[in-house]
């Protein structure tokens, strides 16, 4: 086979088990981990429950569960609440290139629980498709992490973002746990790159309202992924050179700016990278307010400073705040408030615990929360691009704050949670991350036999063994 969906396919089919660098197999355990986590803490919210409701109500066969809430509906039902699940917080990792996980991992874990995987199957096929994913994020722009990568994304535009790229990797994901053969696996590749998403994040970016659909629906796409595999198993041909033609093909007909498709195949099979520039979330917003979050944080615990001692905080951020998307106002719902930096401030001044809590409806209507927004305010860091083009993991950030007389300020070049750096969370600090996620859904002893299924999943003979500890 030749062209770039058959080297693909060719990878996903003949990786095995003991082709897992040790520290790939790690990684993946922990993504799995930190993404059901997330779709556990969204399940009590309004949004995750809309998006449990609808699959429930549109059921099928019995094939796969949904997190949290439980209940067992057909595949593309179970991909399409769980995606909605992982997303809803804006808690879950990120890959560099966005939230691959959400687009990848509802779409393998539906299809590995359906066919009777093992945790090592799930492992395998859950870093197939996050690999796949990264390296198409590459392509178009999205996952450069050396330095000449960078300057030549900065010299040509950020673009637009989004994860329709990711759909690939799901689809792969699911090939090898349906076990298709290179060529089939190829089909649901073509297929697949044809059932996701347009580029909605410039919308998203413009808009002042924070409407549910954010930058894309994870849970929609992942449907794609799903029927994908599951049309190429009957035969049905896909676009196989949806990734070769250079005018005409993926990139052009999703919106991407930018193609570099030699970044697809560029050491495939041996050199991985979608561990790089991992990002795990310490806090439920959008990451862009990370690394002033840590510095923030930092201030006011040092100095004991409470949110009425605070007469101003200014955080310098990575570029583009003047973008209407951080210019809200309003917190109106869920994701008004994930991209709204003064609420963002306000709740950590006032110590809402990190997770769910801070989209309580009594949290996003508490007025002392509301008026501490008045007091922040955002700018791009200056020396933000530069620091990036010497070092692709950094995150340069600095928050100034006035109280009680002085000005306080902290700057960090690295955000808390971005695996390869000393800002690195600990392998406890992600466990502890899906204990306070689970809190509210699963009792306390469930909770720790998840952990157990997770923290040991490569021993786990059965996948639906781990499902019946994250459902009620």
């Amino acid at each position: 086979m030749n062209g770039m969906t058959e080297a693909l396919a060719r990878f996903a089919t003949g990786t095995n088990w003991q082709d897992l660098p040790p520290a790939i197999v790690q990684e993946t355990k922990r993504v799995l981990m930190d993404s059901i986590g997330c779709a556990l803490g969204a399940s009590t919210t309004d949004k995750g429950r809309m998006n449990v409701a609808l699959a429930r109500r549109l059921g099928g066969a019995p094939d796969a569960s949904i997190i949290g809430l439980g209940g067992k509906v057909c595949c593309t039902n179970a991909a399409f609440a769980n995606g909605e699940l992982i997303l809803t917080l804006d808690f879950s990792n990120i890959m560099g290139g966005g939230h691959d996980g959400a687009y990848v991992i509802p779409t393998v874990l539906a299809m590995a629980e359906n066919a009777g995987a093992s945790g090592r199957d799930l492992i395998l096929a859950t870093a197939l498709g996050l690999e796949i994913s990264a390296r198409l994020a590459r392509a178009v722009g999205q996952h450069n992490f050396t330095v000449e990568a960078v300057q030549r994304r900065r010299a040509q535009g950020q673009g637009l973002a989004g994860n329709a790229y990711a759909n690939f990797g799901a689809a792969a994901g699911a090939a090898r746990l349906m076990k298709l053969d290179a060529d089939r696996t190829a089909h649901a590749l073509g297929i697949a790159g044809h059932l996701c998403m347009v580029l909605s994040y410039g919308r998203w970016s413009s808009s002042l309202r924070g409407h549910m659909t954010k930058y894309g629906v994870p849970g929609w796409q992942s449907t794609g992924a799903v029927t994908a595999a599951l049309l190429a198993e009957m035969g049905y041909a896909g676009d196989t050179g949806v990734l070769d033609d250079p005018e005409r093909g993926f990139a052009y007909y999703v919106g991407y700016p930018s193609w570099h498709p030699e970044e697809i195949t560029a050491g495939l099979g041996k050199d991985w990278c979608f561990n790089i520039k991992l990002h795990y979330k310490p806090y439920p917003c959008c990451g862009v307010f990370h690394g002033p979050l840590d510095c923030f944080y930092e201030i006011i615990e040092k100095h004991n400073l409470g949110p009425d001692d605070i007469e101003s905080v200014t955080a310098y951020c990575r570029g583009h705040m003047d973008s209407p998307l951080f210019a809200k106002k309003t917190v109106d719902g869920i994701s008004d408030a994930q991209f709204n930096p003064g609420y963002v401030f306000g709740v950590a001044a006032h110590r809402i615990p990190s997770g769910v809590e801070w989209y309580d409806p009594d949290t996003m209507a508490n007025p002392s929360i509301r008026k501490f927004g008045d007091k922040v305010t955002c700018r791009n860091h200056p020396g933000y691009g530069k620091e990036l083009e010497k070092d692709p993991l950094s995150a340069l950030s600095k928050v100034e704050v006035v109280a009680k007389g002085a000005t306080y300020t902290h700057e960090v070049k690295y955000r808390r949670g971005s695996v390869g750096t000393d800002a690195a969370l600990s392998e406890r600090e992600i466990v502890d991350k899906f204990r306070h996620n689970a809190a509210r859904i699963l009792t306390g002893d469930k909770t720790e036999r998840a952990l157990d299924a997770l923290l040991e999943l490569q021993e786990l003979e059965h996948v639906s063994a781990l499902m019946r500890e994250v459902t009620l």
